[in-house]
């Protein structure tokens, strides 16, 4: 029970931290139009919005579909990662349950479990 809670609280933090860095990386993208994605080609001629930048000889990658890509991948990555957070919460609940701890555990004995 004591490895169930310990493994389940250290997953739920992890996980919570994984989503809160992916909502503030869409976030800052999102405010800043992809031009942070793009700040290592170092050129000149791209523009300001990145969504419009062309493939430059500059730029060591296709600039046309970075923006769009990396928010269609991040957007599930971050509802993948709240979830695992929500259960991975409810794991660490259940396993103070087990331990006779919190508001559900006096119902339970350990007979029960």
């Amino acid at each position: 029970h004591w490895t169930l809670l310990s493994v389940s609280l250290v997953n739920c933090l992890l996980s919570t931290a994984c989503s809160v860095g992916l909502a503030l990386a869409v976030a800052l993208t999102v405010h800043s139009r992809g031009t942070h994605l793009v700040r290592g080609c170092n050129s000149s001629a791209l523009p300001v919005d990145a969504r419009s930048a062309i493939a430059t000889n500059d730029c060591p990658f296709n600039t046309t579909r970075i923006y769009d890509t990396a928010l269609a991948l991040w957007f599930p990555s971050l509802l993948l990662a709240a979830a695992e957070a929500v259960l991975s919460g409810r794991c660490c609940l259940v396993a103070l349950v087990f331990q006779g701890i919190g508001p559900c555990a006096h119902g339970y004995g350990k007979e029960q479990v």
